[in-house]
């Protein structure tokens, strides 16, 4: 990355995390998805699960459909068993990630596999074409041992999940959104800049401690979520103590957004024959 010619992203809007109950009343912290944010395209729905109180997510997320879009599981802390209707189970660790292209429906459930301790991740939404809603539902499931990590200057490492940082390529591949999904540790007062392709939205998430922008300055806490403006880069510094942030790009679709619960198509007529094909068991 030539830094003599790069245009730094600076902080377009920070948001304030709202705290949910989904599926079976497990909580969440809702960052992407919610009335102040109601998406970055092609980002549907952001949600940090975090807790080491097993009443706040022992009950999980009971069998349940999907149609039109991606759900990407991350895993930091604890152990998930995911199931569906067409015969695909799994389980998901710490440290691994589940990328699941729904496409035309599946039906799958996705429950807790602790009774107590630590459980820490997220979901993320990403929405799909108009012309690939309706494909076969696939999944990309890659082990901690297979996600690698990078270190960058300044003793910053990253785990690069999707997408490439000096060099090193993330192991998912083939989504039309062409994203990038990083886990950046910085050190105590550490600071990285970060490649993001000038095409795509963005938004950067401080899952652990707190970072600076470079181009606003504002502080972003935990349980905060910036969106970045236009550039190519991005620069950010921890505050205080070592950070961990979650950066995300993607190229926008720029299409209608249809919205039904787990439904995402184009038209409203397309959320209701998700809905009759639900029915009628054609998923």
């Amino acid at each position: 990355m030539d830094r003599s010619t790069m245009v730094l992203r600076p902080t377009a809007r920070i948001v304030d995390g709202v705290a949910v109950s989904d599926g079976a009343g497990v909580r969440l912290n809702r960052l992407i998805g919610t009335p102040q944010l109601d998406q970055v395209d092609p980002f549907l729905m952001l949600d940090e699960f975090r807790s080491d109180d097993a009443a706040d997510y022992i009950a999980g997320f009971p069998e349940h459909p999907h149609r039109g879009f991606e759900t990407v599981t991350y895993m930091l802390a604890g152990r998930m068993r995911h199931a569906d209707n067409k015969g695909h189970e799994g389980r998901l660790d710490a440290g691994s990630v589940q990328w699941m292209t729904a496409g035309r429906g599946i039906v799958h459930s996705e429950m807790p596999e602790q009774e107590n301790g630590l459980m820490w991740g997220f979901q993320l939404w990403v929405n799909l074409p108009a012309k690939d809603k309706m494909t076969a539902p696939r999944y990309q499931e890659i082990p901690a041992s297979e996600i690698p990590t990078t270190p960058l200057a300044g003793g910053v490492s990253v785990k690069v999940i999707a997408g490439e940082i000096a060099g090193v390529r993330g192991p998912i591949n083939g989504i039309a959104t062409a994203p990038a999904m990083f886990d950046v540790t910085l050190p105590a007062q550490g600071e990285a800049v970060l490649p993001v392709p000038a095409t795509h939205a963005a938004f950067l998430y401080p899952f652990s401690g707190a970072i600076t922008i470079a181009g606003s300055g504002e502080r972003v806490l935990h349980r905060e979520l910036a969106v970045l403006g236009a550039g190519d880069a991005v620069r950010v510094a921890a505050v205080g103590g070592q950070a961990r942030v979650l950066l995300v790009a993607g190229k926008p679709l720029g299409e209608p957004v249809a919205r039904y619960g787990p439904f995402v198509m184009n038209t409203a007529q397309e959320i209701r024959q998700a809905a009759m094909d639900y029915q009628a068991g054609r998923f």
